[in-house]
C-alpha cells in the first residue's frame, strides 16, 4: 500500500509524492538535492560513491524499468542519501535483472520518493542551485528536517566511503603496477585500468605518500569521490608529496585534489554537472567528447598555476582537464570510464600507461 510523502527543500519549496524504498527511522531522509539528466544507467549512478550526502533526482521520468543486477554495481553499496523519481517501475523487464529497484533500495536501506514532479523540481534547482532538503511521510518532521539539512560544503565525505583495508584488482603479472587512492572509486575504473595492462593496489584515502612510494608503483591513480575537495583531510598535501616522484592520473575528485596540490582553489558550481551528455573540447585537437559527469565542485582556472588546461566544458567553460608542466601528472574532471560517447574519452587510460612507460624509459636511460 502506498504512503503519501512530502519533499521539502531548505527554501520552503514542497513537492508531493509517495514513499518508496527504505523508511528512515528518524522519519525523514535528508541531504543535498541534485539532479542527473542521464537516460539510463540508474544502477551505476546510485552506486557511485560520489553521491554520498546527496539525494538524486532523476530527470528521466521512468526509472527502474530494467531492474537491478549484481554485475552493474559500481561499489559495495549505494552511498546516496535518497532517490527522487517521477515514475518507479514496479515490474522490471530484463533477463539480467535479479530484483526490482524498490527491493534494492529497501535491502540497502536507501529512502526514496516517487510520483513527484521532477520537471518542476529540476527547473527549481537550476534557478536556486543545489539545495539541502528532506522527505518523509510526516510533514512536521520533514519541514523541521529540511530547515536543518546540511549541504556538502566543508564536509569530508570521503572518510565515509573509502575502503578500510587495501585490496587489489587485475593481473599481478601485468605490465604496470598502479596504486589507486580510493576517494570513492568505481568498479568500472578498476576494470579499465586492468584492461590497459595495470595491476592495481587500492589503498585508503588517508594513506601517506611515503607508504605509497614504498610500494614501488609505476604510477598513482587518484579516484573520483564525494563532496568538497578542500575538505578531504590531508589529501592535497599527500598528492603534493607524490608529484615529481611518480606519474599521477586523477579523475573527478582526484582531478580537483591534484589542482589543490598545485596551489589552486576549488569552487562550488551552482547545480553541478550530473549527466551523460556533457560536451568537452580537447584543446590540442579541437575534438569534442561526449562525457559522463558527476561533480558539484570545480578547479578555479584563475588560481591554477604550473599547469596547462587540456579540456574545457562547452556548456559553461569550466576546466575539465589539465596537465602539470613540471611533473608527469594530469587529471580530468569527467568520467572516461563511463563512456556515453561511448569511447570518446577511453584514450585517457592509454595516456596514463604511456606516461608510466615514458617515466620507466627515462629511469632506464
Amino acid at each position: 500500500m502506498s504512503r503519501d510523502a512530502l519533499l521539502v527543500l531548505s527554501d520552503g519549496a514542497a513537492f508531493e509524492g509517495e514513499a518508496v524504498g527504505h523508511v528512515p527511522e528518524s522519519g525523514a531522509a535528508t541531504g543535498e538535492v541534485v539532479f542527473n539528466t542521464a537516460l539510463s544507467g540508474y544502477q551505476e549512478i546510485l552506486t557511485d560513491p560520489s553521491y554520498a550526502g546527496q539525494m538524486i533526482t532523476f530527470t528521466y521520468p521512468h526509472i527502474g524499468n530494467y531492474g537491478v543486477n549484481p554485475d552493474d554495481l559500481e561499489s559495495r553499496r549505494p552511498f546516496c542519501a535518497g532517490v527522487l523519481v517521477r515514475d518507479l517501475a514496479r515490474r522490471p523487464s530484463n533477463w539480467r535483472a535479479t530484483e526490482s529497484l524498490d527491493e534494492f533500495l529497501r535491502r540497502h536501506r536507501v529512502p526514496g520518493i516517487a510520483g513527484i514532479d521532477t520537471r518542476r523540481l529540476t527547473r527549481h534547482l537550476r534557478q536556486a542551485g543545489a539545495l539541502p532538503g528532506a522527505f518523509g511521510t510526516d510533514e512536521s518532521v520533514v519541514r523541521a528536517a529540511a530547515s536543518a539539512a546540511a549541504t556538502t560544503d566543508g564536509r569530508d565525505l570521503v572518510a565515509g566511503v573509502t575502503t578500510e583495508q587495501p585490496y587489489t584488482a587485475g593481473d599481478p603479472d601485468a605490465m604496470f603496477h598502479v596504486v589507486a587512492y580510493d576517494f570513492g572509486i568505481k568498479a568500472t575504473i578498476l576494470r579499465h585500468l586492468a584492461g590497459v595492462g595495470c595491476f592495481v593496489e587500492v589503498v585508503p584515502a588517508s594513506t601517506p605518500a611515503a607508504d605509497v612510494l614504498a610500494r614501488g608503483p609505476d604510477g598513482v591513480f587518484l579516484s573520483n569521490g564525494p563532496g568538497d575537495p578542500a575538505a578531504v583531510a590531508g589529501a592535497a598535501d599527500t598528492v603534493a608529496g607524490l608529484l615529481g616522484e611518480v606519474p599521477v592520473f586523477g579523475i573527478c575528485l582526484g582531478h580537483q585534489i591534484l589542482g589543490l596540490a598545485l596551489g589552486a582553489q576549488t569552487f562550488k558550481l551552482r547545480f553541478g554537472h550530473h549527466g551523460a551528455n556533457h560536451p568537452v573540447r580537447h584543446e590540442s585537437t579541437g575534438r569534442v567528447e561526449i562525457t559522463s559527469q558527476n561533480h558539484n565542485y570545480a578547479v578555479d582556472l584563475d588560481t591554477l598555476r604550473g599547469a596547462a588546461v587540456t579540456h574545457v566544458n562547452l556548456n559553461d567553460g569550466v576546466v575539465e582537464g589539465f596537465r602539470v608542466l613540471d611533473a608527469p601528472a594530469f587529471g580530468v574532471q569527467y568520467h572516461p570510464e563511463a563512456g556515453p560517447g561511448p569511447h570518446d574519452a577511453s584514450y585517457l587510460f592509454d595516456s596514463f600507461t604511456n606516461l608510466m612507460a615514458g617515466a620507466a624509459m627515462t629511469e632506464a636511460g
